[in-house]
């Protein structure tokens, strides 16, 4: 028995793994275009590898997954964080969950994840090949057929790629639909930003576009906005952001905990008590210091006396803080790390084994499905639990 994975990142590497963990008879190819293994394990998390989250309740864990939320439910109950926890300590690597439930190696360096990978590997005599371009697969009787300027026959086939246009071109020849690739999990550009020299500045805020809305730490960068928030955001809305080629108008409620009413009652206590002090230098929220200075300054309350704010410039204020408003142009990467939305139609593979429900023998795992989730670990989760079940299935 021959198995070929195409895709030597996190999802391929993980599922070769596994298929020659199971199956150690069989042979099994990891086949890798490039000259390097794990590009994206190796940058993640500023080059510390963001292996997983520590969101063990499994609904919960779903909603972190714009697309895929669905179909992921049952294979996390075979292979969630927690096992992927414990695959990494039964190979002596021990992971940390920090404040934000985000998981690293202890070492603290994605080198680590990588070794780890390279040992097992070589413990069970998976044949890795670099620099290999794969061309085309045509499927052959029982197995497949590729061309690699030579041919190959293997009798399963894992398709591993990534969101390289490749993969999804090999899909398509073998019967698969592909839902349009377009970024996803980016931060904000806004053009003439009136905040950029608070650049740094992070709160919590909820973003809105249209309907879609997120709450959550927002960072204020010297371009616009970043942070959870955004990225978010930026997650569940790709789609929607592709079409209207990243310009919308951005809302933001600077104070999302704190209700209007709330707001009211406290400037009618300070105004009464102080009616004499000026609204800039007056705490009624728990906004950074520097950004609420920076917002009322921005829109004429620099010299406002408490005693001196009418209904009409309270609106105004509620609306600066409540609703504020930005027009966003373009997208930048968040750091090294990209993800896409698109890839393989999900109602054409079968979730329990991660097999092609149109050509038998052929896997999916990894970003190559129209899968994709937020920042925290939580696509390298897809990648080792797809890559897990594809690597399991492949003989069945």
């Amino acid at each position: 028995m021959k198995i070929a994975v195409i895709g030597g990142g996190a999802a391929g590497f993980f599922a070769a793994l596994r298929a020659k963990e199971r199956y150690p008879k069989a042979e099994v190819f990891l086949f890798e275009r490039t000259a390097k293994l794990l590009s994206k394990v190796r940058i993640s998390g500023g080059g510390r590898c963001n292996v997983t989250h520590a969101c063990f309740d499994l609904r919960e864990l779903v909603k972190n997954y714009p697309r895929g939320n669905r179909e992921l439910l049952g294979p996390f109950h075979t292979f969630g964080p927690k096992d992927t926890i414990q695959w990494f300590k039964e190979r002596a690597v021990d992971l940390k969950a920090e404040e934000d439930g985000r998981m690293f190696p202890v070492t603290n360096t994605s080198e680590t994840i990588i070794d780890c990978f390279l040992n097992e590997a070589k413990r069970l005599g998976v044949k890795i090949c670099l620099q290999t371009k794969l061309e085309s697969i045509q499927k052959n009787g029982a197995g497949f057929e590729l061309h690699m300027g030579e041919k190959v026959f293997v009798d399963r086939v894992i398709l591993a790629t990534g969101s390289s246009k490749l993969g999804h071109d090999l899909a398509r020849g073998l019967g698969h639909s592909i839902q349009t690739p377009v970024p996803s999990l980016f931060t904000f550009n806004i053009p003439s930003f009136s905040l950029k020299e608070l650049s740094g500045v992070a709160t919590i805020a909820n973003l809105k576009i249209g309907k879609l809305e997120q709450t959550g730490p927002l960072l204020i960068t010297h371009f616009g906005f970043s942070g959870p928030a955004a990225l978010k955001l930026s997650a569940f809305g790709a789609r929607l952001l592709a079409e209207k080629e990243y310009h919308v108008a951005l809302q933001v409620d600077w104070i999302p905990d704190q209700l209007e009413s709330a707001l009211q009652s406290e400037i009618d206590l300070q105004r009464s008590a102080h009616p004499k002090k000026r609204l800039i230098n007056t705490k009624l929220t728990a906004l950074p210091k520097s950004l609420w200075r920076a917002l009322l300054e921005r829109s004429g309350f620099s010299d406002v006396l408490l005693g001196s704010l009418s209904k009409s410039s309270t609106s105004k204020l509620f609306d600066v803080l409540k609703r504020d408003r930005y027009e966003a142009k373009g997208k930048t990467t968040n750091k090294e790390e990209f993800v896409t939305c698109g890839g393989i139609t999900l109602s054409e593979v079968n979730f329990k084994t991660m097999e092609s429900k149109f050509t038998k023998g052929l896997y999916f795992c990894g970003e190559v499905l129209d899968i994709d989730g937020v920042t925290g670990g939580f696509n390298f989760q897809n990648a080792w639990t797809t890559g897990y079940l594809a690597g399991g299935s492949a003989i069945s």
